[in-house]
């Protein structure tokens, strides 16, 4: 699947390249084609990036970062007409203005917003 899903990620010239070529390419040229955000010197300064960038991810409503990640993957494999009837729709089911008003309240008072926890995903069939 990786030649199906580099395109994806990847400039096509730059995934056609290096399948055609076989050849291997560096963690900064991976990072210039934005395969890669960032490129850190050592273990420690990767764990201490990632938990960054994972903090500001928790600060944020677990609504809204889920409701991203959703319609990222959704956008990721269909049309822009398709994910944008598909944002209207889970919009509408899922958009809570408390987390909004929670939002503005913490940065009027420059406090760090307490925003409630989301249900749990269950299966159609399961109680």
């Amino acid at each position: 699947g990786t030649l199906q899903r580099l395109p994806k990620l990847m400039p096509e010239g730059v995934v056609r390249e290096l399948a055609y070529t076989g050849r291997k390419f560096s963690a900064q040229e991976a990072q210039g084609v934005g395969f890669v955000n960032a490129l850190y010197a050592d273990r420690e300064a990767l764990i201490a990036g990632v938990m960054d960038i994972a903090a500001q991810i928790a600060a944020n409503s677990p609504l809204a970062v889920t409701g991203c990640k959703e319609m990222l993957n959704y956008s990721r494999d269909h049309s822009v007409a398709d994910s944008l009837k598909y944002m209207a729709t889970w919009q509408a089911g899922m958009f809570r203005p408390t987390d909004m008003v929670k939002t503005f309240q913490a940065k009027a008072q420059k406090q760090a917003p307490q925003y409630d926890d989301l249900f749990a995903v269950k299966n159609l069939f399961e109680s």
